[in-house]
């Protein structure tokens, strides 16, 4: 329920604090003299988009806050928990409008955007009018209004379409790569044949390289080594040195000790080069290798790199490239039986599919002819006897919702044309259409507060009296804010705000007073009788209050 809202500097409104009832609460007021404001202030602290000038002038800012009372459960406390907002009972929503334009809005004192708002309004108000194109009047919307009155659980053919989708999706990816691994079938054989013979390991390439690299450099140095090797032992560099020691050795017994340091030097020398040699003769062993392997491995890295070439891919991808086509060869040779496999599973997709279709078509038609009986029942006493209302399914595109096309439709007399509801009836004929769909379907759970703004326009007497108490029994499920100016209507409020203008100081301001019993007799009296207000219209007053 709105159980207050507060308005400040807003269009023709300084400063306006309201608190609204359960129940059927009217506006009235003579044309002109603002009713609408309340609504524009009201849509603006929700979000809607609408017009731009709302800060009244001379002022820097314009606010509106409204309080509603939200019961546990509602749809609202979804979208405030998308929002990260806490909310126990109270929900306090503001809006400031500043002169430049700039407008911010609040959540409990949370700052949030327009989106925010805007979702929030989806939840809590429904604004009904005269040239509604919205809601009720939208085609789009028909198929899920007749959903909900009839409470279908759309979930299992949401479901059922989604697995049909998946199955044919399934079906068709598979023909595709059947039809083009058949296009390449001669060319997938040879390569399979060709990648199985070599059967490349991935890192071969490096390692490859790497073994021939090192068989290579150790042919290029093992000559240089060998022929060190040749000049150091033997009758190199060692026989010289042993021959040399033979020599001085002979000569040392004569020539008193002057050979002693000498011959103690080139015995050192001769073990330095005998390790050495013996280095050497190591390397060398080291360095060995078969002509053979690096012949073998030259030919296999030669055989991988050009086979890397063939396909246009790297060495080290030869092995995913044969699993990736070895992979695609199989698919092509199971591929008939896989197809086979796949269809079934479409065919059973699409045969639960169309059973779930099917079951919310025969729901959706059940409840057609209820909401029928519904509407029948609803327009009589609204002097609509003779109106015909139909809700009629056709076939459509087959969707997740399922393959009917909702659509509302009425004639205003039986035997005439029947169309859409906007299409077909005349301003007061709709408004009572609207008024009766509303009731029929019973939205008024979900929903805090429904607005009608002058949906009453263009009846009059015992349409609008019937119409009022329309009105006032849609008001038992829900608040209802009714903008007037049918006494017979604003009679059955729960509470009567009147909407007057003045000018004082040359400034045009609005204002909105809750009326008392005795006033509120002085404004139906004046709805009753025009600008002369006499006692006959007081008495008639007085009848619709009941105290007549």
């Amino acid at each position: 329920m709105l159980r207050a809202m507060d308005i400040r500097d807003m269009l023709l409104i300084d400063r306006l604090s309201l608190d609204f009832a359960p129940g059927l609460n009217v506006l009235t007021g003579e044309t002109g003299a603002g009713k609408s404001i309340l609504l524009d202030c009201l849509g603006f602290v929700l979000g809607w988009r609408g017009r731009a000038e709302l800060v009244r002038a001379g002022a820097a800012q314009g606010e509106v806050t409204a309080v509603f009372d939200l019961p546990p459960g509602h749809p609202a406390r979804a979208v405030l928990a998308d929002a990260g907002i806490e909310v126990e009972d109270d929900l306090i929503l503001r809006r400031v409008n500043a002169a430049d334009g700039r407008k911010t809005g609040w959540v409990n004192d949370r700052r949030v955007s327009g989106e925010v708002l805007r979702a929030l309004s989806d939840s809590l108000v429904e604004l009904h009018g005269q040239h509604d194109d919205r809601g009720l009047l939208n085609p789009r919307g028909h198929r899920a209004l007749l959903d909900a009155f009839a409470g279908i659980d759309l979930a299992p053919l949401r479901e059922a379409w989604t697995a049909r989708r998946r199955a044919a999706a399934a079906l068709a990816e598979a023909k595709a790569a059947l039809d083009a691994a058949r296009k390449e079938e001669d060319f997938l054989r040879h390569a399979v044949a060709e990648l199985e013979k070599l059967a490349p390991e991935a890192g071969e390439d490096v390692k490859l390289d790497t073994e021939r690299r090192q068989m290579q450099a150790a042919e290029r140095i093992r000559s240089d080594v060998d022929r060190a090797l040749q000049i150091l032992s033997g009758d190199g560099a060692e026989g010289a040195m042993v021959e040399a020691v033979r020599w001085l050795e002979g000569a040392a017994e004569t020539a008193e000790g002057r050979l002693d340091q000498p011959l103690e030097a080139l015995a050192r020398a001769l073990v330095e080069l005998g390790e050495a040699t013996g280095g050497i003769e190591d390397a060398l062993s080291a360095m060995s290798y078969d002509p053979a392997t690096l012949e073998a491995t030259e030919e296999r890295l030669f055989a991988l790199r050009a086979l890397a070439r063939k396909h246009d891919v790297l060495p080290d991808d030869l092995a995913t490239l044969a699993d990736d086509l070895s992979q695609r060869l199989a698919a092509l040779d199971a591929g008939e039986a896989r197809l086979d496999g796949l269809t079934r599973a479409v065919r059973d997709a699409d045969a639960a599919y169309d059973a779930a279709a099917a079951a919310v078509t025969a729901a959706r038609t059940e409840a057609a002819g209820r909401l029928d009986q519904s509407m029948a029942a609803e327009l009589a006493p609204l002097k609509m006897e003779r109106a015909v209302f139909e809700t009629r399914l056709s076939d459509g595109e087959p969707g997740p919702e399922g393959r009917d096309t909702v659509a509302f439709t009425v004639a205003t007399n039986p035997g005439a044309p029947s169309g859409p509801l906007d299409r077909i009836a005349s301003g007061g004929e709709l408004s009572r259409f609207l008024l009766a769909l509303k009731v029929s379907l019973a939205r008024g759970s979900d929903t805090l507060v429904m607005i009608f703004d002058e949906i009453d326009r263009g009846v009059g007497g015992a349409t609008a009296d019937a119409v009022g108490r329309r009105l006032a029994r849609l008001a038992e499920g829900a608040q209802v804010l009714v903008v007037t100016h049918s006494p017979q209507v604003a009679a059955l409020g729960s509470r009567h705000f009147r909407v007057a203008k003045s000018v004082a100081d040359g400034m045009t301001t609005s204002r909105v007073e809750d009326l008392p019993e005795g006033e509120r007799i002085e404004e139906l009296a004046r709805m009753l009788a025009g600008e002369q207000v006499t006692p006959a219209a007081r008495d008639a007053a007085r009848s619709l209050l009941g105290q007549g």
